[in-house]
């Protein structure tokens, strides 16, 4: 006799794959991880690059979930992607361009808060100032400036108070 309660709940599959925006992931990589769920890798592959439009050329975070057979994908952005889409730096050609990008461009402490606020809830700080830290250590290690100054300048700042922030943020 069956179990009562009608049928099972479907089991979602979560699947987190790093992808360059705008560009359909390659079916040889994605066939391992969803070929045997029954879903076509072309199909997610699709999905994929349709998510990732407006990251075109930048490396993004994709969350794939398959629930019956059903790809659904959305971008998980980090920090680095997020600073690289506030420089407002031109889509580059990975396949023909340069490899090795300087990332010398200059961004506002307001950009540096926004992205803060789309990180809080990934972030290991206890106060919304540790998390705009976190933050201004990933431009250092990208090579870009706020106003002008060293991201190194602009913590040492936030430690002297020059910054107000509001923690419950």
């Amino acid at each position: 006799m069956p179990p009562k309660g009608g049928a099972p709940e479907p089991e979602a599959k979560v699947f987190y794959l790093r992808v360059t925006g705008g560009e359909s992931a390659p079916a040889a990589v994605l066939a391992p991880k969803v070929g045997s769920l029954g879903v076509p890798p072309k199909k997610v592959g699709d999905d994929i690059m349709k998510s990732t439009m407006d990251w075109k050329g930048l490396r993004v975070m994709v969350k794939l979930t398959i629930i019956n057979r059903q790809p659904t994908s959305e971008v998980v952005p980090f920090s680095a992607a997020l600073i690289l889409r506030a420089l407002k730096e031109p889509p580059r050609d990975r396949k023909k361009g340069p490899k090795d990008i300087v990332h010398d461009g200059n961004i506002t402490m307001d950009d540096v808060k926004e992205i803060a606020r789309e990180m809080r809830s990934k972030s290991m700080s206890r106060y919304f100032s540790g998390t705009v830290k976190e933050i201004l250590g990933t431009c250092n290690s990208i090579g870009c400036t706020i106003d002008g100054k060293k991201p190194a300048d602009v913590v040492a700042e936030v430690n002297e108070g020059v910054y107000e922030f509001d923690d419950e943020e």
